[in-house]
């Protein structure tokens, strides 16, 4: 936290990753496991960007590729029955960043099994540190 901020500020800068795709086998159904779909991951990530904002520096602020490369690992990785399990497993992988103080994941999965069109259906998971 910046020295500036007392221990009780609530922190609101977000670095927000939107329509992140990736290919993968998650579902109930044997079909999603061995045929795959894609999945659209929305992530906010809420952490103190104060110094990024004043240095200018990237050493300052997170890698958006690296988030990028530890969601694609795990939704690209192995199957987990539920999209809740998936997106709280990409929580995880995003609070591998020390600096992320919480994270909110919108999983989408345009292509659920549902007998009809939809845009997809959704999951939204919103967790703080405290709760890992």
């Amino acid at each position: 936290m910046s020295d500036t901020m007392s221990s009780n500020t609530i922190i609101s800068d977000k670095i927000i990753l939107k329509g992140l795709r990736f290919y993968g086998r998650h579902g109930c159904l044997k079909a999603e496991l061995e045929l795959g779909q894609w999945f659209v991951v929305d992530l906010e990530m809420t952490m103190d960007l104060a110094k990024a904002a004043a240095s200018d520096a990237l050493d300052d602020t997170l890698s958006y590729a690296e988030v990028y490369e530890r969601v694609k690992a795990v939704v690209e990785g192995p199957s987990f029955a539920l999209i809740e399990a998936l997106a709280q497993a990409v929580i995880n992988a995003c609070f591998t960043f020390g600096q992320i103080e919480s994270v909110k994941v919108l999983l989408k999965k345009p292509q659920a099994p549902l007998g009809g069109p939809l845009d997809y259906a959704a999951v939204e998971l919103t967790r703080n540190r405290s709760q890992i």
